[in-house]
C-alpha cells in the first residue's frame, strides 16, 4: 500500500485526468493504466445526483487507489448539476436515456459521450454506481425489506451475453460478488444479494438505462446498488468500494490503497475536501475553511476554478460562487473584481519568525509568532484583517497574531488569513499564513 502520510494531492500524482468532449459535453474520464493488457473496467458514478454512496466511492478510488496491473478508467461525475443540487436528475432521469432521446434535452451531450465512452473498444467491463431504496429481498418482509427494493443489490439486465464475449456470465459473476460480499457485512441485515431484472423481457423502463445500453451492445455491464436506508455514507462507500474490488479482483486488476478498508478510514476520506485554485493566481485550501467568505479578489468574467478533488464544483448564483465537493456546499464566495496584473513576479520574500525565506506566488506559510513580506518595487502588499497606519502598501511591516481581526480569517479556527498582491491597483496572487 501507498504510505499514510502521502497526502492526498501527492496521490493525484498517480491520476491521469482528461476531459472526453462530445459537442457540448465534458465527462471528467480519469484514466489509471498500464501498458501490459487491454482488460479495463469502467466506473462511472453519479448518474443520479441523490445518490452520494456511488460517486464520493468512485472519488475515493480516483485517489486513493494505485492500479498496478490491467486498467481502471473512471467517471465519477457523470450528472454534475443535478450532484450539485443533490437532484435525482434535474432534467429528467439521465438513467433512463440511453435508448431514445429528445433533440433538445439539455442531457443529450452527457448520454451521447458516456456512450462514446462505453462503446470504446478498451472497455471491458461497466459498474454503474447508485444507492438504491430499501433492502432487497425476495419475500416481502415490510415497506423497506421486500422485493420492489434496490438497496444492497448487484443488478443484472440478464444472465449472460455471448458464449464467447469475456466476462459475459453475467450471473455467474454477480453470485460470486454477493457471496462474497456477504462475508464482510457491517450489519447482518446489510446483506447483498443479485436482482435480474431480465429487461428484454419483464421491465420496459429498464430498456432505457445504461446497462441495458452497455450490453446490447456486447459490453458486460452491472449495477451497484447500496442502500439509501444504511446510517451514513462512509457505510455506502464501504460497500460500493468492497463491490468494485471483488470485480477488480474478477478481472485480475491489481491494485494498492493508501487507506484501510474501515468506516474510520472512510470517514476521515470523505472530510478531506482538498484544495481549489482560481485563475492560477489563488489557492484556497478547503479543508476546514469557512462558510462564506467575502471580497475575494477575481476578475468578473472567464475564471478559471480547478480542484484537486475530483467531485469539486462551482456554481454561480448572481454574483456569489458556491463551491461543491459532490452534493456538499462548502463554502460561498463572494467576489470583488479586479483586472490581473501582467507584471506580477513568480515569488516573493519574507521573514518568518526572524528567518528570511522565498516563497512561490499562491504558496501557504506558517508563522509561530510574526511574519514581515519584504518590500518590492514591483507590487504591494494587503493582508486581510490588519488595518496599517501607514498606507495602502502592508509590506515591510511585522504583523503577528494579535494585530489581526479574526473575523477575516479563511478557516473556523480563525488561524489561516490572506496575504494578497498587487501591482498598482491590479491584482498579481494570493499567498496565505497559518498561525500555529
Amino acid at each position: 500500500m501507498l504510505s499514510k502520510t502521502n497526502s492526498v494531492f501527492e496521490r493525484l500524482f498517480f491520476i491521469l485526468f482528461l476531459f472526453f468532449t462530445s459537442l457540448n459535453a465534458d465527462i471528467q474520464l480519469i484514466k489509471k493504466e498500464n501498458n501490459d493488457s487491454n482488460t479495463t473496467l469502467l466506473i462511472i458514478g453519479g448518474i443520479h445526483g441523490d445518490e452520494p454512496g456511488g460517486y464520493f466511492a468512485a472519488s475515493i478510488l480516483s485517489t486513493h487507489y494505485k492500479v498496478t496491473s490491467k486498467n481502471l478508467w473512471i467517471v465519477p461525475n457523470l450528472n454534475k448539476k443535478s450532484i450539485q443540487s443533490n437532484s435525482r436528475g434535474l432534467n429528467g432521469d439521465m438513467n433512463r436515456k440511453f435508448s431514445v432521446i429528445k433533440d433538445g434535452d439539455r442531457d443529450k451531450d452527457t448520454v451521447k459521450s458516456i456512450k462514446e465512452i462505453i462503446l470504446s473498444k478498451s472497455v471491458s467491463l461497466v459498474l454503474n454506481l447508485h444507492d438504491g431504496h430499501g433492502f432487497y429481498r425476495k419475500e416481502n418482509h415490510s415497506k423497506i425489506f421486500n422485493p420492489n427494493a434496490w438497496g444492497q443489490t448487484c443488478v443484472i439486465d440478464q444472465c449472460a451475453l455471448s458464449e464467447n464475449q469475456p466476462f459475459g456470465n453475467l450471473g455467474n459473476i454477480a453470485s460470486t460478488v454477493k457471496e462474497n460480499m456477504n462475508k464482510k457485512l457491517l450489519q447482518k441485515h446489510h446483506s447483498f444479494d443479485v436482482r435480474n431484472t431480465n429487461t428484454k423481457f419483464d421491465d420496459e423502463s429498464m430498456q432505457h438505462s445504461l446497462t441495458y445500453f452497455a450490453v446490447t451492445n456486447h459490453k458486460p455491464a452491472f449495477a451497484i446498488e447500496t442502500s439509501k436506508h444504511l446510517s451514513s455514507l462512509s457505510q455506502k462507500v464501504f460497500y460500493q468500494l468492497s463491490a468494485i474490488e471483488e470485480f477488480m479482483k474478477i478481472m485480475k486488476i491489481s491494485y494498492s490503497r493508501s487507506f484501510k478498508l474501515n468506516i474510520e478510514d472512510i470517514e476521515k476520506i470523505i472530510k478531506e475536501y482538498g484544495t481549489l485554485e482560481i485563475n492560477s493566481n489563488i489557492l484556497l485550501n478547503l479543508d476546514n475553511i469557512k462558510k462564506y467568505l467575502r471580497y475575494i479578489p477575481i476578475k468578473s468574467n472567464n475564471n478559471v476554478f480547478k480542484f484537486s478533488h475530483p467531485l469539486g464544483s462551482v456554481k454561480r448564483i448572481r454574483s456569489n460562487y458556491l463551491v461543491f465537493i459532490g452534493n456538499k456546499k462548502i463554502t460561498t464566495l463572494s467576489p470583488e473584481f479586479f483586472q490581473e496584473s501582467d507584471g506580477c513576479p513568480e515569488q516573493f520574500h519574507a521573514e518568518v519568525d526572524g528567518t528570511l525565506g522565498s516563497y512561490p506566488k499562491t504558496s501557504s506559510f506558517s508563522a509561530k509568532d510574526s511574519f514581515k513580506v519584504l518590500k518590492d518595487d514591483g507590487f504591494r502588499v494587503n493582508v486581510i484583517g490588519y488595518k496599517s497606519k501607514l498606507g495602502l502598501d502592508e509590506s515591510g511591516i511585522n504583523i503577528d497574531y494579535k494585530s489581526i481581526s479574526k473575523r477575516f480569517s479563511i478557516d473556523k479556527d480563525n488561524k489561516v488569513y490572506r496575504v494578497e498582491f498587487y501591482n498598482g491597483d491590479k491584482f498579481c496572487f494570493m499567498s496565505t499564513v497559518h498561525f500555529e
